[in-house]
């Protein structure tokens, strides 16, 4: 999101009837909804994350500690718990076991 100036943006007369509402104030005016994208989607961050999450549950398989994953990874013992359970939630409704 970036600012615009209004002047440069829209009619006079659009800016007065704004100026009746709210004089001088920062108004944020949200996208359309089918121009609207997901979190994540720009970037690498979401694929990231659900790789580091599924390596986190996959070693605390193998057995590793949580307090060890949690120093690993610089997260919570209760963020690794929560991971843990997500992918758990993830493997039963993937195998239906």
């Amino acid at each position: 999101m970036k600012y615009e100036k209004a002047q440069n943006i829209l009619p006079q007369s659009i800016i007065e009837i704004i100026q009746k509402y709210t004089d001088g104030a920062y108004i944020y005016i949200p996208r359309k909804n089918e121009n609207k994208k997901s979190w994540g989607e720009n970037t690498e961050t979401k694929k990231y994350l659900k790789t580091r999450n599924v390596e986190i549950f996959n070693k605390y398989s193998t057995g590793i500690s949580i307090k060890s994953l949690s120093k690993e990874y610089f997260l919570t013992e209760n963020s690794i718990r929560r991971i843990i359970r997500k992918q758990k939630n993830n493997c039963i409704r993937d195998f239906g076991s």
